[in-house]
């Protein structure tokens, strides 16, 4: 499973628990996301290198959670270590948008822990803005909603 494999570093997983999920987890994320892909038209998607190397992942799911932004479509990314600071989160996010606005979606949101920089700056350059402050249930952090009307 690539996503394990390129996501198992402490700097991947800083704002995701801290540390690589088991495959177990990325086995039901994979599965989940080909569900939204055939019932909605988009999901997390693989992102890929020149070379054709899954690299990460970018796409849009409903908010699979039972707080914060229920029926709500969640932007979302993430990159393996090496690719960081290229370019390539935003790239692909951007065409993401492009692939919600076809399929209907009338905006988007980005959950992001307050403290996740790296991402903040990814939902500025995408033209989101801040919509929410609030605390995780489970760890108890500040996060932010952006949100951006497609």
């Amino acid at each position: 499973m690539a996503w394990h494999r390129i996501f198992d570093h402490p700097e991947v997983m800083e704002f995701h628990g801290g540390r690589s999920a088991e495959l177990s987890v990325y086995e039901e994320l994979t599965a989940r996301q080909r569900r939204h892909d055939a019932e909605h038209g988009f999901c997390f998607w693989s992102m890929l290198d020149e070379e054709g190397r899954v690299i990460g992942f970018t796409g849009a799911q409903p908010w699979p959670h039972d707080w914060g932004a229920q029926g709500e479509i969640e932007i979302g990314w993430r990159l393996a270590r090496p690719y960081w600071g290229k370019g390539y989160v935003t790239a692909a996010a951007l065409e993401t948008l492009d692939r919600l606005r076809g399929a209907g979606v009338p905006s988007v949101i980005a959950m992001v822990l307050a403290d996740n920089e790296r991402s903040i700056a990814v939902t500025r350059r995408l033209g989101m803005e801040l919509e929410e402050v609030f605390t995780t249930p489970a760890s108890r952090r500040t996060g932010h909603r952006y949100r951006l009307v497609l």
